[in-house]
């Protein structure tokens, strides 16, 4: 049984940093993409970064240059480092194992139950 874990979350002040963790168990994730998304209050879940099996990263134009995502393949671990930290990435975050198809990252149905990131002013 696939299980993600996510911690590492919490209350920041802006400005500040927080590294992420995602502790993925119940199979052997190495050749898999990986993901992290966030869902703040009241909107979509949109994804933040993704790594693909080979330690490609891409992200979404609203945190690059501030966040950095990470995985370690013996561990079956991914992290998300986030500095320069702003009110608007409060939300919950989420990682995700999935696929790249098409140019896309297509998650697979594992969702863990996230870990909550509030910056304050």
């Amino acid at each position: 049984q696939v299980q993600l874990v996510e911690s590492g979350g919490g209350l920041v002040q802006a400005g500040g940093s927080l590294r992420l963790s995602c502790a993925a168990s119940g199979s052997d994730f190495s050749g898999n993409d990986m993901g992290w998304y966030r869902q703040a209050p009241g909107k979509q879940r949109e994804l933040v970064a993704t790594i693909t099996r080979r330690s490609r990263t891409n992200y979404a134009d609203s945190v690059k240059g501030r966040f950095a995502i990470s995985r370690d393949y013996a561990k079956n671990m991914v992290y998300l480092q986030m500095n320069s930290l702003k009110l608007e990435d409060t939300a919950v975050y989420y990682c995700n194992v999935g696929v790249y198809s098409g140019g896309s990252f297509v998650p697979y149905d594992y969702w863990g139950q996230g870990t909550q990131v509030t910056v304050s002013s």
